[in-house]
């Protein structure tokens, strides 16, 4: 005989999917996007040099002098075994996906409804830059992750607990071992949780499980480098910050620093400045990461000899995230808009064969497959969030900050901190602005549901007071 089956007799799986259905066909046309743009370019974008010093520290396993902290190589040295740079674009373009989901499901756990947690998850999704940051060798789709499974694990409880708190500070420490930028950002949640007042053993423990991984990474570094540090450019980036308005009249460098001081040299951007040939830095013998510690004291020099100029300068290239048409900053670079035809063969460098023997033997430089490409070409053009778009988010979490500060506060002040932070040491690009965009949307999601809430409990207490 049949019985009637009830909602409530479905197996849990099937209960759970039913609540999610639209968010299941957006992540599955994004899973969609991201397979067409393995098909439409192969092998994956590796870049000269950044994609190849990463592979290289992940074979050797040892911290490199520049740029690169360790992070991003240790997922490559797990991916080593399969010896595929397109397996390496597979697992990032899953990482995409996972991005998506982590903003969904905490916005679904703060009472939003589907629709409005697929729209806030809709960015990170679909933007064409976020499918093509994904398809390179580069550490910025595993330290956006990061970053937002950091805030996802601060966020999904209403009560922090000791535990959760100690998780996220070795996500924001494995984030920081990524990108070292996220290491001002540590320091910046714990102010606001600070201020948020949860207690103090949730605040040690975040701080202890931050710290340690960093500490250990340093004395590292110190074993190989003779310095206990992160970085071995820290100092170089900040040094070429101050090159659009160092003035050595007024910061009256000491004898050593003046050989940094500016020499005539002009370039399009501030980063520029470390790889321009003819710039002072890259004028003292040895190489430029040899100077480090001497190009830190000159930029804290000038930084606090020029204060407002210094400001004017952040400011000023922080305002390029705004623009609706995407600035090359430098010229050289391709904003956005980067899927095209064609073939892009790798340049002749040791280091290139090196890697290709040891990590990959087939990689090559990208090419272009039709008709995917074709599509991709097309898709690009519409599908990228403009850069008032991203202003509009950003106010949006800024009002939910000042008028609701408890829920809002934290995401919004991590956007805040991944845009200004990386102008503040180096220089504005457009890849850099990418991890503010699912947090701006986590932030503006949660400050509409807030604001929300405020015009209503506005309308309630009048309709009191007038009956």
């Amino acid at each position: 005989m049949l019985t009637d089956v009830r909602p409530a007799a479905l197996p849990r799986t099937g209960r759970v999917l039913t609540g999610h259905r639209l968010f299941a066909v957006v992540l599955a046309l994004a899973a969609a996007l991201r397979v067409v743009t393995m098909l439409g370019y192969r092998p994956a974008q590796v870049y000269w040099y950044d994609s190849f010093t990463y592979l290289d520290t992940a074979v050797h396993l040892k911290p490199s002098a520049a740029f690169h902290p360790i992070g991003y190589p240790l997922l490559l040295r797990a991916l080593w075994p399969f010896h595929s740079v397109e397996v390496i674009a597979g697992v990032q373009h899953a990482m995409g996906l996972g991005i998506g989901l982590m903003v969904y499901a905490l916005l679904r756990r703060k009472s939003l409804p589907g629709w409005g947690a697929s729209l806030a998850a809709a960015p990170v999704l679909f933007d064409a830059s976020f499918l093509r940051l994904e398809h390179s060798v580069l550490s910025d789709t595993q330290f956006n992750l990061l970053i937002v499974a950091g805030l996802t694990v601060l966020m999904w409880s209403p009560e922090l607990s000791t535990r959760a708190a100690a998780g996220a500070g070795l996500l924001f420490a494995m984030a920081a071992l990524t990108r070292t930028i996220a290491l001002p950002l540590l320091i910046l949640v714990l102010v606001l949780l600070a201020v948020r007042r949860i207690g103090w053993r949730p605040l040690a423990a975040m701080t202890l499980a931050g710290t340690l991984p960093l500490v250990a990474y340093a004395g590292w570094y110190g074993q190989h480098h003779g310095r206990f540090a992160l970085s071995g450019a820290d100092g170089v980036a900040l040094w070429a910050r101050t090159m659009t308005f160092a003035d050595c009249a007024v910061i009256r460098p000491t004898p050593e620093q003046a050989k940094l001081c500016p020499n005539g040299t002009v370039v399009d951007a501030a980063s520029e400045y470390v790889w321009a040939p003819e710039a002072s830095l890259n004028r003292l013998p040895g190489d430029r990461f040899s100077h480090n510690e001497l190009a830190r004291s000159f930029a804290i020099s000038a930084i606090m000899a020029q204060p407002f100029d210094y400001l004017r300068e952040v400011a000023k290239d922080t305002a390029l995230t705004f623009a609706w048409t995407p600035v090359a900053h430098p010229k050289r670079v391709t904003p956005a808009f980067g899927f095209a035809h064609g073939s892009w063969p790798l340049p002749e460098f040791p280091l290139i064969d090196t890697v290709k023997r040891e990590y990959d033997p087939g990689i090559r430089g990208l090419y272009s497959v039709r008709p995917y490409a074709d599509f991709l070409v097309a898709y690009q053009y519409p599908a990228y969030l403009r850069g008032p778009l991203i202003g509009v988010l950003l106010l949006l979490g800024a009002a939910g900050a000042v008028l609701r500060r408890r829920a809002v506060l934290l995401p919004w002040g991590v956007a805040a901190g991944l845009l200004v932070g990386p102008v503040a040491v180096l220089d504005f690009d457009h890849r850099y602005v990418l991890p503010v965009i699912p947090v701006a949307c986590l932030a503006a999601a949660l400050a509409v549901r807030e604001l929300t809430g405020l015009v209503r409990d506005g309308r309630s207490a009048g309709r009191v007071r007038n009956t």
